[in-house]
């Protein structure tokens, strides 16, 4: 199996582990403030790496070398969070993974800045077809709203946390030395702890923690396991083995996911003309699919002096 084979598998379970963080996180945005529940969700994400990291014994001395590349990475991923939490407050679940499909696109012109990634005809083809689908999802598949650029304040909140993504997927290649993936997350995890501490620290004060609701802890737990300590790496992994826009190529599924997970908590599928803008982002998703032999043998090192056509 190849390493772009297996990045593409990484990617896969990485689409599927962050749709949940758009509809459990959408139940519990309501309760606590984002910043606390990240602050808490990092801090047990970053112990669980970090216990693994130490059984394994897998921490190099060259792990502590330029350490404040973990708070560049941990604060382009910390903004992120924070805006999707604050957005879910008023925005839809599918909405906002609509939005979240918009960063290939974004990724795209950043490996192009950082890394001189050139995007190939069908991908520009593929990234201009899922962009129109996310908007039409963003817009409700209302064209008035459309043609009036009505967007709702929580999707305008996110979008800059996607802009934020989408510039840590080709920082994460550009800023790794080599250390085991274990290590790297760790340390971005940890680093993100300490950030959201010292700016949460008024709301983590505040919350009443006794007092919150069982989804709260729900979404906690799976945002800080599944959808944190298990998307970090995988993530890493995808960036270090695809193009930066075929690695956030993925979110494309997103979509999907989240509408499985709505109608499996019973919340229900949006009207049929939003499912429209749904499909044409899985289309796009296909199109990249296809176009996958000159990544086939892309590394770290190769891509920095290719284009990195994929």
């Amino acid at each position: 199996m190849t390493g772009a084979v297996r990045g593409h598998l990484a990617m896969l379970c990485f689409s599927a582990l962050v749709a949940g963080s758009f509809s459990l996180g959408g139940m519990a945005a309501p309760f606590i403030a984002p910043e606390a529940l990240n602050a808490v969700r990092f801090l047990i994400a970053a112990s669980v790496l970090g216990i693994a990291a130490w059984a394994t014994g897998a921490v190099p001395r060259t792990a502590f070398v330029a350490p404040w590349r973990y708070f560049v990475l941990a604060a382009l991923f910390v903004f992120y969070f924070v805006t999707m939490f604050e957005g879910l407050r008023t925005a839809e679940p599918v909405s906002m993974a609509a939005v979240f499909t918009l960063t290939p696109i974004l990724a795209g012109g950043f490996g192009w800045l950082l890394l001189r990634q050139v995007t190939t005809p069908r991908m520009a083809l593929a990234l201009g077809i899922g962009g129109t689908g996310a908007l039409w999802v963003i817009f409700r598949a209302d064209l008035s709203a459309a043609i009036a650029f009505e967007i709702g304040r929580g999707e305008t909140i996110y979008f800059w946390g996607c802009l934020a993504h989408a510039l840590y997927i080709p920082m994460l290649r550009l800023l790794s030395r080599g250390e085991p993936a274990l290590i790297f997350n760790a340390g971005i995890l940890a680093a993100g702890t300490v950030l959201l501490f010292i700016y949460g620290a008024g709301s983590l004060i505040r919350t009443d923690w006794a007092a919150l609701p069982a989804i709260v802890w729900i979404a906690m737990a799976y945002t800080a396991i599944p959808a944190t300590a298990l998307t970090v790496p995988l993530l890493r992994f995808g960036s270090l083995n695809l193009p930066s826009a075929k690695v956030m190529a993925y979110t494309y599924l997103t979509p999907s996911w989240v509408l499985v997970w709505e109608l499996a908590l019973g919340h229900g599928a949006p009207r049929g003309l939003v499912l429209v803008g749904v499909a044409m982002t899985v289309v796009a998703l296909l199109l990249l699919l296809r176009d996958e032999d000159a990544s086939a043998s892309l590394d770290p090192a190769a891509e920095r002096k290719t284009t990195g056509r994929s």
